[in-house]
């Protein structure tokens, strides 16, 4: 069992507006990380909620996730992780912490990384990271044997602590697109985003229409 963690908590101070309630090819971002998350294998989605609780549920309304809010969210990041964290099931095997500003994931990309996850236990990993060239993105999967270990984080670290402590058990997945790597802080990092989602609903209505 995967439990898919949102943090959706923040103040998102660097976009001067709640992120989250942006909107992008026709749905906010909470609304995307959600739907991308439903039909990627997941087997639960725990949206951790603060600033602007009832603005980011009120996009879920009807959608099968599970609700717990976070009354420390302006202490940083970990304070949602670990909220999630301390909700969970006890029997999952992993957990994803996924962020909800990366609008330009798809689906496919989650089920590899899932998919990737079972191979790290075989080759006996336990910590599933995406990178992109060089660069470290997320998601990132975590074994439930980390769980003790993510509600000692704090700050605004995520979980880069744990990855930073135990690199021997990362299981490093090169990903063929830069979505990993790209989210979303500024008005100037959501324009681009939303310029190459453009480009690639042209580019695939032009194959559709050369079919």
């Amino acid at each position: 069992m995967i439990t898919a963690i949102i943090p959706a908590a923040g103040l998102s101070s660097r976009m001067g507006q709640n992120k989250l309630l942006m909107r992008f090819a026709g749905k906010s971002l909470i609304e995307h990380a959600v739907d991308t998350l439903m039909t990627s294998g997941v087997d639960e989605i725990v949206v951790v909620l603060g600033h602007e609780a009832n603005l980011v549920r009120s996009r879920l309304e009807g959608k099968s996730v599970r609700f717990v809010e976070n009354p420390d969210y302006r202490a940083g990041l970990s304070t949602s992780v670990r909220t999630g964290m301390e909700t969970a099931p006890k029997g999952l095997d992993a957990m994803m912490i996924y962020l909800a500003d990366q609008p330009l994931l798809e689906s496919d990309e989650i089920k590899r990384l899932i998919q990737a996850f079972a191979e790290a236990k075989r080759a006996g990993k336990s910590i599933v990271v995406p990178f992109f060239g060089n660069k470290r993105g997320n998601p990132v999967i975590l074994d439930a044997s980390y769980r003790e270990m993510v509600l000692d984080i704090a700050g605004d670290v995520g979980c880069r602590r744990i990855i930073k402590r135990h690199p021997e058990k990362v299981f490093a997945v090169q990903m063929e697109t830069d979505h990993v790597v790209r989210d979303v802080d500024t008005p100037e990092d959501f324009l681009r985003v939303r310029g190459e989602e453009r480009i690639h609903h042209r580019d695939t209505e032009i194959a559709k229409g050369a079919e």
